[in-house]
């Protein structure tokens, strides 16, 4: 009886163990019998007989059998055993014949547990196999809100269309954006050939993934990182690629993946860094051009123009505001009505016009921006959107809810209704703080009031004007858009007061995109920015920037009472010098207590990504299928309502 084959697989086992303890693991398997006792299963579903993916195999269904095995599978018994003997004797017949005898296991949250045919498991994961047929039952658990019995959920209806049982993901929502990367409905079933196609795919990326160092990385799975790659180089592509090329596309990518091991971590600037004092002019002259003095050529791309959108208006008015403050130092190159379709070609142009920095202006270019900056690591590219986590591209934003809040503040003071009107736009980050802190202003004022939200991208408002619906209801202050086109002057923007045929502007709301330009380009100029990108964990980097950097303030009309005035002028000085926040105090969603701390306030990654509604909104966030068309895009990469998208 040869005994180096059991030795070795031995060692490996010998090997799990010690890592397992010095990690706090248990050293054996762990045994579904005892993981049961504290989970409520909803049925028993036989799946008959199945390829089981040979990683997915973590335990025994009693702890009895777990005893002999290292957390890995493999055999941790003397080699003079019995239990040696026979897993001898199968591994021989294995070379021989092949096993052949299914496995009987059962499925529990993605992972199985054996039953019988232990050692057939031990020995096929020695020799490498990559499935193992058995006859498995599915333990499917109650639904609850725990986001791991949400995920498994989300895996069978997954599984339910498609049939493939080896793609994982770590977090809800995961199976929906891999629906829309590749082009398939929820619910559309899967054909041979999709399924084929799919296989393929997986077993080159996961050949390549592992070959990197896949295997090193516990908080996500091979399914997550693939869905970063085939988000960034698309999956048509990847059908076509080789394993040589799909190693060398992951190995540009990989500080993504890193990022996404770390909890894909966002590092958010509320503020801009420090600036160094400037060198003296003598020792400018010693030493060589610093990049203070560099010239720079920065390309703006923008979705629309300046004189079809007040988004685009704004954001000119920032690039033309650096040519104030630079003067010939810098030169601007603008690119308009650019499409999600030709953002990546673009961009592209950009570059090879010249331009060293980007600033790509709407949420729609945020995955072009990072396949440039991913084949063009020499250029900075930001995205103007909010709560991206890329380590390739920068991302800024303004605080716009600070200034909302005064408003709100304003509306509630004014209101003879106690009904308030607020427009909105897209259902996207950023946006909901906007709404809930105008309701938050309101009620600091006015308990009594409430706002009625409505949304301009809803299709039930397409033919409506909203001004005229909420003058009909009785709402006669209303929050609009920001900014107006030149061309196309309109009233209708900020906190407005409608009695008359002509409203009456109250407030408006401003960003202030040249500061914002002119501080980013100064942090490159003065190393700020390199050193900002210098961490000890892999993080992404998002400006979100407000009213204490100077790139977000408020408009006020002379028509405000003086005490009134005087009011908001507190709570300005109190917001831009950080002794108040919006989000502070108990406070309440429509379905309940979102905060029940009085002296806390919400942290910046709670306000970026609520999801939820003030209980004095009347009004709900749209669905993706209450959008239009064309208001689909930015909601998909950007939306609230993560699950959903």
């Amino acid at each position: 009886m040869n005994y180096d084959n059991y030795r070795s697989a031995q060692k490996l086992g010998k090997k799990a163990v010690q890592t397992s303890v010095s990690e706090g693991h248990p050293e054996t398997l762990p045994a579904l019998d005892d993981i049961l006792q504290h989970a409520e299963i909803q049925a028993e579903v036989p799946l008959g007989l199945v390829d089981i993916p040979a990683d997915l195999i973590v335990g025994t269904r009693t702890a009895g059998r777990s005893s002999a095995f290292a957390p890995n599978f493999m055999p941790i018994l003397d080699e003079r055993s019995e239990f040696a003997a026979k897993w001898i004797y199968l591994y021989d017949s294995h070379l021989s014949e092949g096993i052949r005898e299914p496995v009987t296991a059962y499925e529990y949250l993605n992972r199985y547990y054996v039953q019988e045919g232990n050692k057939r498991v031990s020995v096929l994961k020695f020799c490498g196999a990559a499935t193992i047929p058995g006859y498995v039952t599915r333990l499917i658990p109650v639904r609850s809100n725990d986001p791991e019995i949400q995920n498994y959920y989300e895996f069978l209806d997954f599984y339910n269309v498609s049939n493939i049982n080896y793609l994982i993901f770590s977090k809800p929502g995961r199976y929906q954006r891999l629906y829309s990367l590749i082009g398939k409905r929820q619910h559309e079933r899967w054909s041979d050939e999709d399924r084929i196609n799919f296989r393929s795919v997986f077993s080159r990326f996961r050949s390549a993934y592992e070959e990197l160092g896949g295997t090193e990385l516990h908080n996500i799975t091979s399914g997550d990182a693939l869905l970063v790659y085939i988000d960034v180089f698309g999956y048509q592509q990847t059908t076509s690629e080789t394993p040589a090329q799909i190693e060398k596309n992951l190995e540009k990518i990989w500080e993504e993946i890193l990022l996404l091991e770390n909890n894909q971590e966002v590092d958010v600037k509320l503020d801009p860094a420090a600036v160094p004092e400037p060198r003296k002019k003598l020792f400018n002259r010693l030493l060589a051009p610093s990049e203070e003095s560099k010239h720079y050529t920065i390309g703006f791309i923008h979705a629309k123009t300046a004189e079809t959108s007040s988004w685009t208006y704004g954001h000119e008015l920032g690039r033309l505001y650096l040519h104030d403050e630079f003067h010939d130092r810098l030169e601007t190159k603008a690119y308009d009505n650019v499409t999600s379709n030709t953002a990546l070609e673009t961009i592209e142009k950009a570059i090879r016009d010249g331009c060293q920095i980007i600033f790509t202006t709407t949420p729609e270019f945020q995955e072009a921006s990072l396949k440039a900056a991913i084949n063009h690591p020499e250029v900075k590219i930001l995205n103007c959107s909010l709560n991206a986590s890329h380590k390739y591209i920068r991302t800024y934003y303004g605080r716009m809810y600070e200034a909302k809040f005064l408003t709100g503040v304003l509306a509630g003071t004014m209101t003879d209704t106690d009904k308030i009107g607020y427009i909105a736009d897209y259902p996207i980050y950023g946006m909901t703080a906007n709404i809930n802190a105008f309701a938050l202003g309101v009620k600091m004022v006015n308990p009594d009031a409430k706002v009625y939200l409505e949304w301009s991208t809803a299709r039930k408002n397409q033919n409506i004007n909203l001004t005229d619906y909420f003058m009909g209801i009785g709402a006669n202050y209303i929050s609009n858009q920001d900014m107006i086109i030149p061309n196309r002057a309109s009233r209708q923007f900020g906190l407005y007061r409608v009695t008359g045929e002509l409203p009456v502007n109250l407030a408006c709301p401003v960003w202030h995109w040249g500061k914002y330009y002119e501080r980013i380009i100064r942090s490159i100029k003065n190393g700020v920015w390199n050193q900002e990108g210098k961490t000890d964990v892999e993080k992404a980097l998002n400006y979100w920037w407000g009213m204490s950097a100077g790139v977000i303030d408020i408009i006020w009309s002379p028509a405000i009472p003086s005490g009134t005035k005087q009011l908001l002028e507190i709570l300005r000085q109190a917001i831009c010098n950080c002794s108040f926040s919006p989000f502070s105090g108990v406070i309440c969603s429509q379905t309940g207590i979102i905060q029940q701390n009085e002296n806390a306030s919400l942290a910046p990654k709670d306000i970026i990504t609520m999801n939820w509604l003030s209980d004095n909104i009347v009004g709900q966030i749209p669905t993706l299928d209450e959008l239009k068309d064309e208001s689909r895009k930015v909601v998909e990469l950007e939306g609230t309502n993560k699950e959903e998208v």
